[in-house]
């Protein structure tokens, strides 16, 4: 087994803070226990122990999924300086051991216990913050480090500092077994911030959300799922909040994508009384769509792309105003988008289907034929294809065509489709960017 402790020696002010960063709010210092934190740490691995004035993490099983211990120390440290949470970091083969050497700050990294039992030596007693009674006995035997405690028979220790003692220590060396409580994860998010400091302007509040937004990624990740709907709750005080609902396109657990949706929320949001708090909550949860890991034909990173972009506009322009933005099952490119005010209509393409244009040409142009090639400005080169559509025969939009890829003499990139059926003809359906 392998543990990270994450350790925050000191809890600054509010003063502090806001003198360290005068462009956003000052934020809470973490103190344990947190949930928050917790909930965070979900998303390195569902082993979590939350420990009285620290968080340790399970890590064995996740150094494979993020390519190695330095890859996942190196995105540990980066999500919680977005966070703005000053923490020690240590890796060890015991946890009391990882808190221990993460209470020293001395980033130490040790992979195995004879690494740990190595590293232990140099710890100072004061890291293990004993009982006054107790370190003041050691204090007075002249021991100073655990090294010097170590090198004592284990058997007059127990006689002399107690059972207790002794076996904090076998713990710590991974001589006998330490399990630990995990932490539950809740069945739905709900998690608040309180402000150290009111804040009067809404686009400040996104400092502050970000460790919401990322325990909530965590939530998500620990789960295996993804959300809809989440809901940000700005109390004012008084019995007074604003609510500021997000939704999306499609189920979402990436915590930069949330960010940027609640941004274009808050910088849009006029508040009616300074904020005091910050409440984030997502009450319904769904099993995540296996098809967004596509490896090779990028199709769902081209999905999770263009479902960003409509969740940014509807949370900038408001529902109304994209309303074609919505997909609608149907396999005929002009129909897989309902009609609104966006035009033209965008084409959306399911995971198993070829590459589809971003816009469409209403209603398809006419291309001119010479020698049996489709000619746009001169001859246009097919690339790919065909791809034959063939559906809407139940309800009067009956579509049978052959697709294909070409690219003009101008290098730009067509969407066009050949009618089987008399009287036939080439026809330009889309654009590729």
């Amino acid at each position: 087994m392998l543990w990270l402790a994450l350790y925050c020696p000191t809890r600054p002010t509010a003063d502090d803070e806001a003198a360290s960063s005068p462009e956003a709010p000052a934020v809470p210092a973490t103190a344990f226990p947190n949930p928050a934190l917790a909930c965070w740490a979900g998303r390195f691995t569902p082993h979590v122990n939350l420990a009285p004035d620290a968080l340790r993490l399970e890590i064995s099983g996740s150094l494979r999924l993020f390519g190695g211990l330095p890859r996942l120390l190196h995105l540990v440290r980066e999500e919680l300086a977005a966070m703005d949470i000053a923490a020690q970091l240590a890796v060890a083969a015991t946890p009391l051991a990882a808190l221990w050497l993460a209470r020293v700050g001395s980033d130490s990294i040790c992979t195995d216990l004879p690494a740990t039992r190595a590293a232990l030596t140099s710890v100072p007693l004061a890291a293990l913050e004993l009982a006054p009674p107790l370190a003041r006995r050691i204090e007075g035997f002249g021991l100073r480090r655990l090294g010097d405690v170590l090198a004592l028979p284990r058997a007059s220790l127990g006689a002399r500092l107690g059972k207790a003692f002794v076996i904090d220590l076998a713990r710590a060396l991974g001589e006998i077994a330490d399990p630990q409580i995990c932490f539950v994860f809740p069945e739905r998010f709900e998690q608040g911030l309180e402000l150290p400091a009111p804040v009067e302007a809404a686009p400040v509040l996104l400092f502050a959300a970000r460790r919401l937004i990322a325990a909530l990624a965590g939530w998500l990740a620990a789960r295996n799922a993804a959300v809809r709907e989440i809901e940000c709750l700005i109390d004012h005080g008084h019995g007074r909040t604003t609510a500021v609902p997000l939704a999306f396109s499609a189920p979402v657990h990436s915590a930069s994508r949330i960010e940027r949706v609640l941004k274009e929320r808050l910088d849009a949001l006029v508040l009616s009384a300074p904020a005091l708090a910050l409440r984030l909550g997502a009450r319904e949860a769904e099993m995540r769509d296996a098809r967004s890991h596509v490896l090779f034909d990028g199709v769902g990173q081209r999905q999770e792309a263009l479902a960003e972009l409509m969740d940014r506009l509807v949370a900038r322009l408001g529902p109304q105003a994209v309303r074609g933005l919505a997909c609608h099952a149907d396999h005929r490119p002009e129909r897989a988008s309902r009609d609104g005010s966006v035009k033209p209509p965008l084409a959306v393409a399911a995971a198993s289907m070829p590459p589809r244009p971003l816009w469409l040409v209403t209603p398809p142009e006419a291309l001119r034929e010479a020698r049996g090639r489709p000619q746009r400005a001169g001859p246009l080169t097919l690339l790919a294809g065909p791809e034959r559509i063939e559906s809407g025969w139940w309800d009067g939009g009956d579509a049978r065509r052959d697709y294909f890829i070409a690219v003009d003499n101008a290098g730009c990139w067509l969407w066009i489709f050949r009618d089987p059926r008399p009287p036939g003809g080439w026809f330009l359906h889309g654009w590729f960017a």
